[in-house]
């Protein structure tokens, strides 16, 4: 059971709302147009957290493997750095999980035509690219970049486009404003190990412009992603009540993100992850009875 809790804490499942929000938020985007469609969406939600999960076993396996780690980090524990998992079983699993993502992407070619196979080639690659090869994406600032795209961006699009064929307007900022969602889930993380990062080398872009530029971009990224999708709440005026519950949670956070330092912020990367959920479930909400 002990050896199941490494492998379950390297999966990092409370931030897997990053993940899988774009797809929640693009089945509310096809609801509205009148185009959901159950088996891409649910191919779309486990091909999202598999490659995720992917991701995360792929960063703590390189961020080992290049001296990044250390014990008894302010992070959560990471099995391969504590000595609870082997590296070489952290590799073989990068392998099996990203090979699952890609068995489970290969179900939506029927969908979205051969096209889709450059596609999820890219996402695989960048998937790996995050935390592997000459410029990994975390360690010189791009990260966040990442974040917005592949976790906003494409899998908003993607799975709207795989239910409906076409990609409107209304989704790209739908796609813009969960992916400022998820890059604040970053920035908490990164917020906490600044410290750790800098002396290890990583140009996080906490790193790069400080804790108090970071601090005020989360609490503004949270603000724009409501901005981003106004015109679903101004359906209906008593809406905008909706919003206004996501945004005092998120700037609660904000202010104790502000006060706290190291392992103190953890719980702050789990409430994040939970007020992106909570948005997105308010905005499928919103699409379907808009």
């Amino acid at each position: 059971m002990a050896k199941v809790k490494c492998w379950v804490e390297s999966m990092r499942l409370r931030t897997l709302p990053v993940s899988t929000s774009g797809v929640v938020v693009a089945c509310g985007y096809a609801c509205a147009h009148e185009s959901f469609r159950w088996v891409p969406a649910v191919l779309c939600l486990v091909f999202a957290v598999l490659a995720q999960i992917a991701s995360n076993f792929a960063n703590e396996y390189f961020d080992f493997k290049n001296g990044l780690d250390k014990k008894g980090r302010a992070g959560f524990r990471r099995g391969v750095t504590e000595g609870d998992i082997s590296p070489d079983a952290m590799k073989k699993a990068v392998v099996l999980v990203l090979a699952a993502a890609c068995a489970v992407g290969c179900g939506l070619i029927p969908f979205g035509g051969w096209k889709l196979i450059p596609v999820g080639a890219l996402i695989a690659v960048f998937a790996l690219a995050y935390s592997a090869g000459p410029y990994p994406l975390s360690r010189i600032g791009l990260g966040d970049v990442a974040v917005l795209v592949f976790f906003g961006l494409v899998p908003v699009c993607l799975t709207f486009y795989l239910q409906t064929g076409y990609v409107s307007a209304d989704v790209v900022r739908g796609s813009i404003a969960i992916g400022l969602l998820g890059v604040n889930v970053l920035v908490v993380n990164n917020y906490r190990d600044v410290d750790d990062d800098r002396q290890a080398g990583k140009r996080t872009t906490v790193v790069r412009f400080g804790r108090p530029v970071a601090a005020w971009a989360y609490l503004l990224f949270g603000f724009v992603g409501v901005a981003l999708t106004f015109d679903l709440w101004a359906a209906r005026w008593w809406w905008g009540i909706v919003p206004a519950v996501y945004l005092c949670l998120h700037v609660g956070v904000w202010a104790k993100m502000r006060k706290r330092s190291g392992s103190a912020l953890n719980p702050l990367l789990g409430a994040t992850a939970r007020n992106m959920l909570l948005y997105t479930f308010l905005l499928l909400g919103a699409a379907i009875l808009g």
